[in-house]
């Protein structure tokens, strides 16, 4: 990764490199001279943080990751004040914990360049919903660039950044996963020489203190740059006529969607003209208005809501425009999940003629693949906190427990055998929701909640729950890391992500600090102990809190194997005597059944051994290899 950001300049011209979409988003905003980027990690954003966080230090660039999206932006909005060009980044659903200050940085607008990127998830591969953040730079009144290739993620993230400073105001870069995830070669620019400038900022309380008598002049400002901005589209090299066929039908699409879209109309040689949109608020209105009035038939290709055809459809009827449109409205395209190839020829084969296609046939390029629930990794010390919470509730006879989860790796104990996930909302919800049912139920409400997520948002709800004396326990799975997003740090780590001592906030500090009077940490390794702790505390009334602590599998593993001392277990078919309790209630991944006979994979059993306990397996058969 370094190497790609060290390129001599000659090289740089000769040689394109293959980089992943995100990784090209980093090497853009390095040759566009950023000098402060921050993030909360959150795929599929997440690789541009793993890309910039090798070379920040060599470079000159101040970075971070923040306990949140919202602190993120507001970080990267003071740094623009100063006049030096600012990123931050997070995934879709991060922009929601930002929303508050990005509404309110529009009207002040900023000095030094600020680019947002937000990474949209069409298909919900990794997130809980796959809302169209496009709407966002219609609510705050921001423009928006989208790339569809790794490409073009270089190029527009650069173009991104003189936007802003031509205009003082914040840029929203949009991707989706399949444009944030795709491989392509990207021709590298030049990396411009760093000055050594001391960066002050300038005092304007008129522009930046936004209070009312202040936001009222901000927003006429505002909507003032929104007309240059619209010139500033129509002007736009972003938006382009790809194909000019001078064809009756034509096509209007953007981002991913243009890809699918142009391996359709390839494949099946379909004569049609293609504007491209990369500017997509404000729309190029003169340009779409030109383009619409060429064609008879026009077919707009976008994924998620109907964002471009309901502004091109007010286009047509504003200008008396008779062209037939087709996109998502008139049910030509579907409103949810994303596009690819075969969706896209399949709905055009409904408007066109499509040479040896017939609407409805099936589709020959995809494979049936039968559905596999994910699953924590093997070692994964969350299994052992999921299974001793089943057990212990179990025990404790208690009925009808409510499992109030959250979003990260631990989210997988919604599955069987462990199905302790009720509800999963978003990032730090499991604590907010264990308010409300403990306020009007009287079940046991027991919350779980990872430590990363606790301290981007699961404070606020602690600080409610112990405030009204409600009945809850919260169990915060500590596994030292944000393991779900590539193992980025979080504030309970004494080293930052390039090994710098940072001072932590250890978790048990923070919830006593809050008034928690009940709290317990467990080796979630050690289910015996785990038990203890869980039997009492399930007993207790008011707020409990255990904390769950022990590293992640996957840093655990990295760090055994540079020691030399992993070990694998195998099972002892003598002493086994097949009660199924591992498989079936464990269900570590690494164990297999297999002509009658439990056996462990070997390639994937990390060691940790939790298997071998009495409590997993009570014929002590499962057994280190060596010892066999």
């Amino acid at each position: 990764m370094t190497q790609l950001f060290n390129l001599t300049e000659a090289n740089v011209q000769k040689s394109p490199v293959l980089l992943l979409g995100n990784e090209a988003i980093a090497r853009g905003a390095v040759e566009a001279g950023i000098e402060f980027a921050t993030s909360y990690p959150g795929t599929p954003s997440s690789e541009v943080g793993d890309a910039l966080s090798r070379v920040a230090n060599s470079l000159g660039i101040k970075f971070l990751y923040s306990v949140n999206e919202k602190v993120a932006l507001e970080s990267a909005f003071a740094a623009s004040l100063t006049g030096i060009r600012s990123l931050v980044f997070m995934k879709h659903v991060g922009l929601n914990v930002a929303s508050d200050p990005f509404m309110s940085i529009v009207y002040t607008g900023v000095m030094g360049g600020l680019v947002i990127m937000t990474a949209d998830d069409p298909s919900m591969f990794s997130s809980q919903n796959e809302q169209d953040n496009r709407h966002y730079a219609d609510l705050a009144h921001v423009p928006m660039l989208e790339p569809s290739n790794p490409q073009e993620a270089k190029d527009f993230i650069i173009a991104a950044f003189e936007l802003s400073e031509k205009f003082h105001i914040p840029v929203l870069f949009r991707t989706t996963t399949r444009v944030s995830h795709m491989r392509g070669f990207v021709n590298m620019g030049n990396i411009p020489d760093k000055k050594i400038i001391i960066r002050k900022f300038v005092r304007d309380p008129r522009r930046f203190v936004s209070l009312p008598s202040n936001a009222i002049g901000l927003k006429k400002e505002l909507m003032n740059k929104l007309g240059d901005l619209a010139n500033e589209s129509n002007l736009s090299a972003l938006n382009r006529v790809s194909t000019d066929m001078i064809s009756s039908i034509g096509a209007i699409t953007s981002g991913s969607a243009y890809n699918s879209l142009m391996d359709s109309i390839t494949s099946h040689s379909i004569e049609m003209d293609v504007l491209k949109i990369g500017f997509t608020n404000p729309l190029p209105e003169r340009r779409i208005e030109d383009f619409l009035r060429k064609h008879k038939k026009i077919v707009i290709v976008e994924e998620l809501d109907p964002y471009l055809e309901t502004k091109v459809r007010s286009i047509a009827q504003m200008n008396d425009i008779k062209t037939v449109i087709y996109g998502k409205m008139n049910g030509y395209f579907p409103q949810s999940y994303e596009l690819n190839p075969d969706i896209v020829i399949d709905s055009l084969s409904h408007i066109i003629l499509v040479n040896n296609y017939t609407p409805g046939d099936k589709i020959i390029t995809s494979s049936d693949i039968a559905p596999r629930p994910p699953v924590l990794c093997p070692g994964c010390p969350h299994r052992g906190t999921y299974y001793a919470v089943r057990r212990s509730v179990k025990m404790a006879n208690i009925k009808d427990p409510i499992y109030a989860s959250d979003i990260g790796c631990y989210s997988l104990g919604t599955y069987y055998p462990f199905d302790e996930a009720d509800t999963i909302i978003s990032m730090g919800s499991s604590i907010g929701v264990a308010n409300g049912f403990a306020m009007v139920t009287d079940q046991k409400v027991i919350a779980f909640i990872g430590d990363s997520t606790f301290y981007h948002s699961g404070i606020p709800p602690l600080v409610n729950a112990v405030h009204n004396n409600l009945n809850m326990l919260v169990v915060i799975m500590d596994n030292g890391t944000t393991a779900m997003t590539g193992q980025q740090p979080n504030p309970g780590e004494e080293r930052d992500y390039d090994g710098k001592p940072v001072t932590p906030v250890p978790i048990e500090d923070v919830v006593r600090s809050l008034g928690v009077k009940n709290v317990s940490i467990i080796d979630p390794y050690d289910l015996k102990q785990s038990l203890i702790t869980l039997n009492r505390t399930l007993h207790q009334t008011g707020v409990s809190v255990i904390i769950s602590r022990r590293d992640c599998a996957i840093n655990r593993d990295r760090e055994m194997r540079k020691k030399g001392v992993m070990e694998v277990y195998v099972v002892n078919q003598d002493k086994c005597g097949k009660c199924m309790n591992c498989v079936e209630n464990f269900s570590c991944p690494a164990l297999f059944i297999e002509n009658g006979e439990i056996n462990i994979n070997p390639t994937i059993c990390d060691g940790c051994g939790v298997c071998a306990e009495p409590l997993v397996c009570p014929f002590q058969a499962i057994e280190v290899k060596n010892n066999v």
